[in-house]
């Protein structure tokens, strides 16, 4: 098992795309990750924006590959820029839920430079960092069928009532 306690949230500085590698578009990422300076990231991730707030496991830290075998971060070139990290996807945590290969998106409780939450972070019934405030009708449970022919009936109501006061006006 890998400690995570060595990974940092960041959040993306800037992006620069890169050449094609494989097929891929590379991302050239600045990442704040707490520290006085910013760290350069190179990743193929797709979600990858700027201002994202994103784990870097830095270079040092010890990650799982997709063999399940231990393999130590190093600074390495990848297409030709130096990257001092790696972004983590929610396997290299641990978490369930995510893709291999889109970098997870940390909330905004979490500080820079924190090591991640030990599970992925849900968003909160008020707010949620993707969808901003509760609108309603969202996150709401459904109905039931009784709900349903209640409501049913009252538009129905309403709808009559409204056509008999349009015939009103008319007379």
């Amino acid at each position: 098992m890998v400690d995570i306690s060595e990974y940092k949230v960041g959040a993306v500085l800037s992006i620069e795309e890169s050449a094609k590698k494989g097929g891929k578009t590379l991302k050239i990422c600045s990442v704040d990750i707490g520290s006085e300076k910013s760290i350069t990231v190179v990743t193929s991730a797709p979600n990858v924006r700027n201002g994202s707030r994103v784990v870097v496991a830095p270079a040092g830290s010890t990650i799982i590959n997709d063999e399940g075998e231990e393999m130590k971060v190093e600074k390495t070139s990848v297409g030709g820029i130096m990257s001092h990290g790696m972004l983590c996807d929610s396997t290299m945590l641990g978490w369930s839920g995510g893709a291999a290969g889109v970098a997870v998106q940390v909330p905004e409780s979490v500080a820079l430079g924190e090591a991640p939450p030990p599970s992925k972070p849900r968003p909160k019934e008020e707010e949620s960092a993707l969808t901003g405030p509760v609108q309603d009708g969202l996150f709401k449970p459904k109905l039931t069928k009784e709900e349903k022919k209640k409501l049913a009936a009252e538009k129905r109501a309403a709808k009559k009532a409204a056509k008999a006061a349009k015939e009103d006006e008319t007379n």
